[in-house]
């Protein structure tokens, strides 16, 4: 490794390291005894099951742990190294491959969508991607309304893809969502089971027949 790209590769490894710890699930467990993956369709140890299993203090408290496991490597690397260069996509990548791929349950991750929103807000105050990812999920929850979630997460994160490399001209930074994305939607797809997708306008009466309307946190599941 060429030593201008070290603290680079340092950085990217103190995100893997700190997106591999998994409040959503360590946090319950060890404070209440309580396993938020037992139970559940997905054993997944996002913050959605830290909700529905512990109530909305502590899932609360959970989420912002994993917004700041992606946020504080993230911001710290930006004061020190250059967002332009393109190693600096691995430092934003990292977190969220340390979330869905920890060292110590590889196989056994979560769907990383809390941390990686917290990825996107450590590049403050440039806030073009996180604004893109906001915008793209309220888009396909009020407006064009996509059912079940796992679809329109899908949907979500390939949108953050193509409208970051048409509205951001660093590539780092679109590298680095496109790495994201792709995580993302690899591990939604890993979860696929043949549901099929529902579209309809926000304001049009649902049909009979199409998915239940679900909690405003039911997004988390895919953490």
């Amino acid at each position: 490794m060429k030593a201008l790209n070290a603290p680079y590769f340092w950085y990217a490894l103190l995100g893997y390291a700190s997106g591999s710890i998994l409040f959503a699930y360590l946090v319950p467990k060890y404070l209440l005894h309580t396993d938020v993956t037992q139970g559940t369709d997905d054993q997944n140890p996002g913050t959605f099951h830290a909700f529905e299993k512990t109530g909305a203090a502590m899932g609360l408290f959970v989420l912002l742990l994993e917004l700041a496991k992606g946020f504080l490597p993230v911001w710290a690397a930006g004061r020190v190294l250059d967002r332009e260069n393109l190693w600096f996509a691995a430092v934003l990548a990292a977190p969220v491959l340390g979330h869905a791929f920890p060292f110590w349950r590889i196989r056994r991750g979560g769907k990383a969508i809390a941390v990686s929103f917290g990825v996107l807000l450590g590049l403050w105050p440039d806030l073009r991607a996180l604004g893109i990812l906001v915008g793209c999920y309220l888009l396909f929850s009020l407006v064009v309304v996509i059912q079940p979630h796992l679809h329109r997460s899908i949907v979500t994160y390939g949108c953050l893809t193509l409208l970051c490399f048409s509205l951001i001209s660093e590539r780092s930074l679109v590298l680095g969502a496109a790495i994201i994305s792709l995580v993302v939607v690899g591990k939604h797809l890993k979860q696929y089971h043949g549901e099929k997708a529902h579209v309809r306008l926000g304001w049009a009466p649902k049909k009979k027949g199409t998915p239940a309307a679900q909690d405003p946190y039911r997004d988390q599941n895919h953490q």
